[in-house]
């Protein structure tokens, strides 16, 4: 949901033709097929279905790449977090609260009222909405202090917990969390829903803005390729191959439910993501961009008020802020200079949910209670995250040493240090970037995982459909994709190593990283798409008999 809000500086309508294509053309097919694959190989991960389909080497090749890969999504979707989370007692109290919860509804499910989970429910839901309503309370208390923190505190803690709750069994907290997380997100989604079409909320950013040829303060890219980059979940996430792969298969009770599952909630999603740009794009474009380009030091400032003029000057733009005192006042926050998106997103939907019948007093706790959505939303996608660069580690491992198989009950040390040495990598690059490198990593690192995703879908369809023109479904997304993340890797890392030599000290060994960290995983897919496609020469020139006839099914 953040992208669709940074993607905003181009206008609304770029990210919506993305959301709607991409969603249904790319992202669903990618998803859905996957998931299929996946499931027709007994629940094997992708780099498992990568080696079977096309070989040894795209096999070991996926699993390093994935590796390189979650590192990067981690550190960028936690950057979010930071933003939001920095500087406010009420927003750290309702992640706060939201521990006990889970350990409690945990503790209900498994332990004290086995199978209860209507019980427990009850009791987790209500703690954590008395978070969001005791928050505003803490906040004005004495205690404030004791939940304030910056971000370089932040980016030290995250990590730290998300190596916690990873070597903890997973019906400790992270499924518990995660369960009561999924009433949050159900929730918010139907009143953001319901509100955008009860109030009408006018769309105040324009169609195009004088950014879509680059320069903008929030991504400095071109509107292509980066609104293809800086819009993943919503319209094609690789991240979601991970998922589709491995771990969604060993929850499906029938074949049938994979069209529903695998094509179906990436639609959804992709609502749910024009959703997110209709409210970023309903604030004032002078609040819109207070809010996401950063303040905090003098040169930033100074570049702002810059942007500011010459938007006015050369285009005609005012941009200058105009309900910004008001929404500061109304969520009892300060925004300006919260990069991120997530800042913006909570005001946004803030303001269209005060404007339904009998909720105009109530923007502050509107305002949290997205926050603490959207944390819960990443903090599960950090834990689980660090927990997958595990698994692939020891499935990569256990090509050489069999001990350190999944289902060979691996020792204590091997799941332990992993998790500590993936929470590290992603650590250090949280604290030591920003949000504009960040999330441009995040974008090439994920839409690289989808061309690898949609690669395997396609040697898959080859190997196993029954007619070899389905393979057109994932190979036309696939040559789309291909050219366009490369695209934006090579300028983004052009744009970052011209930047070294200007940037401060702290900075330049960060733009450095971020330049050998893309160049590998440009490398990785490279090898990885040309192994590909001289599998695909091989099967294409051979006959078209001998698919099996558990696989000679239409895939619908």
């Amino acid at each position: 949901m953040v992208g669709p809000v940074l993607a905003a500086q181009w206008g609304y309508l770029p990210g919506f033709v993305w959301i709607v294509i991409g969603a249904c053309l790319a992202g669903a097919v990618h998803d859905f097929v996957i998931l299929w694959a996946s499931v027709r190989q007994d629940g094997l991960s992708l780099p498992e279905i990568a080696r079977a389909n096309i070989g040894p080497l795209s096999g070991v090749t996926t699993s390093i790449a994935t590796l390189f890969i979650i590192v990067t999504i981690l550190a960028s979707v936690a950057i979010v977090v930071v933003n939001a989370l920095s500087e406010s007692a009420w927003g750290m109290f309702t992640i706060v609260v939201t521990i006990p919860a889970a350990l409690l509804t945990g503790l209900w499910m498994y332990k004290i009222r086995p199978g209860k989970v209507g019980e427990a429910s009850v009791i987790g839901v209500v703690i954590v909405l008395l978070g969001v309503f005791l928050g505003r309370t803490f906040a004005a208390s004495g205690a404030a202090s004791w939940l304030l923190f910056d971000k370089p505190t932040l980016s030290i803690m995250l990590p730290v917990y998300a190596f916690i709750a990873s070597v903890l069994p997973v019906w400790v907290l992270m499924c518990p969390r995660d369960y009561l997380s999924s009433y949050m997100k159900i929730g918010v989604m139907m009143v953001l829903a319901v509100g955008i079409f009860l109030v009408h909320p006018v769309l105040k950013m324009p169609a195009t803005t004088p950014f879509i040829g680059g320069g903008g303060p929030v991504i400095s890219g071109k509107v292509w390729p980066f609104v293809c980059i800086v819009i993943m979940c919503g319209a094609l996430s690789g991240f979601h191959a991970l998922i589709s792969s491995g771990t969604t298969p060993k929850m499906i009770n029938r074949e049938s439910d994979i069209r529903v599952i695998g094509f179906g909630a990436m639609v959804v999603e992709g609502f749910v993501a024009v959703t997110a740009l209709v409210a970023a794009c309903a604030l004032p474009p002078g609040d819109y961009f207070a809010i996401n380009v950063a303040q905090d030091k003098p040169g930033q400032r100074a570049a702002y008020v810059r942007m500011v003029e010459t938007a006015g000057t050369q285009h005609g733009w005012d941009l200058s802020p105009k309900d910004l005192p008001r929404l500061e006042e109304g969520t009892q926050e300060k925004l300006v200079g919260r990069v991120g998106g997530a800042v913006t997103l909570a005001a946004g939907m803030s303001e269209i949910f005060t404007k339904l019948p009998g909720m105009k007093t109530m923007m502050s706790y509107w305002y949290h209670f997205v926050i603490m959505f959207e944390a819960l939303f990443i903090l599960t996608l950090l834990e689980t995250g660090t927990r997958v660069a595990r698994f692939v580690f020891q499935e990569a491992v256990a090509s050489f040493n069999p001990k350190a198989a999944i289902g060979g009950k691996p020792r204590w040390w091997i799941n332990v240090g992993m998790s500590g040495a993936t929470a590290f990598c992603w650590g250090y690059l949280l604290y030591t970037g920003n949000i504009n490198t960040l999330w441009r990593m995040l974008g090439i690192s994920n839409q690289l995982l989808a061309v690898i995703a949609l690669a395997v879908g396609t040697t898959y369809l080859l190997n196993h459909a029954p007619k070899r023109a389905y393979a057109l479904c994932t190979g036309i997304p696939f040559a789309f994709v291909v050219v366009t993340v490369f695209t934006a890797g090579v300028q983004s890392i052009q744009g970052w190593w011209r930047a070294i030599p200007a940037a401060e000290p702290g900075e330049q060994f960060s733009l450095q990283l971020m330049c050998w960290l893309a160049s590998i995983m440009l490398v990785l897919t490279s090898a990885i798409v040309v192994d590909a496609v001289r599998k695909w020469y091989s099967i294409l020139r051979g006959p078209a008999a001998g698919i099996s006839p558990a696989a000679a099914v239409e895939p619908t």
